[in-house]
């Protein structure tokens, strides 16, 4: 299973982003996001087709991040990590992100999503890594949004992270930013945050959305992500 951007406790040594093994606490209020009614590659093929999702974003581009607790936007800036643009472009296109929860919160550090809600769409995107960018300067500080990655080079796939905090420790360890929040920067001030890093990745990535919402019903999801004029 995938291990995606570091445990906080391993911050300064290297940030493999996530803590996989972690036990689930079980929540007690109703579902934050409504299900799904029917497989998410079922209703979007082009899911299923990561190979297809390839084009060159453009220089700029502003995308409309509907979640459960409001609406914010995000730019991107393609000189800032080229390849990392490229990517949440074509995955914002397809519809990657619509449904997908906001899976480990960690209050004063960050906002990780990625995993896809759907398992079969999970497997298909979990081994299409893309190359490390150079740092071009810009910072994890708050409102900058990031890929997730492991400790090994070119292992970002579809996990991203809303900084919290001033995350500068990361940016000599490959977290290279590819946009930040330009409206609606107090939605990440609401996202849940009791359950920490309790979701599993390995059971998200096995059970998809089902797991999340039996287990973890109040987490906070991207209702849809939209690229806007």
């Amino acid at each position: 299973m995938e291990n995606r951007l570091l445990p906080l406790l391993a911050i300064a040594a290297a940030f493999a982003v996530s803590a996989c093994d972690k036990k689930s606490d079980t929540a007690q209020a109703p579902a934050a996001a409504p299900a799904q009614t029917m497989p998410a590659a079922a209703a979007n093929p082009a899911l299923l087709s990561p190979e297809k999702a390839n084009e060159k974003a453009p220089d700029v581009f502003k995308v409309k991040v509907a979640t459960t607790k409001g609406d914010m936007t995000v730019e991107v800036r393609r000189a800032w990590s080229p390849n990392g643009a490229d990517r949440f472009y074509n995955l914002v296109k397809i519809g990657y992100y619509d449904d997908v929860a906001f899976f480990r919160v960690v209050d004063g550090f960050m906002a990780q999503l990625g995993i896809h809600g759907d398992p079969a769409v999970s497997a298909k995107w979990r081994q299409t890594n893309i190359q490390d960018d150079p740092s071009a300067g810009q910072s994890n500080k708050p409102g900058f949004v990031t890929f997730a990655k492991t400790g090994a080079p070119n292992s970002r796939t579809t996990q991203i992270f809303f900084n919290f905090g001033d995350n500068a420790m990361l940016d000599s360890q490959g977290f290279t930013p590819f946009g930040k929040v330009v409206e609606g920067d107090q939605v990440l001030s609401q996202i849940y945050r009791g359950y920490g890093e309790a979701p599993d990745q390995g059971a998200i990535q096995m059970q998809g959305s089902s797991y999340l919402k039996a287990t973890f019903p109040n987490l906070d999801y991207i209702k849809t992500a939209r690229i806007v004029p």
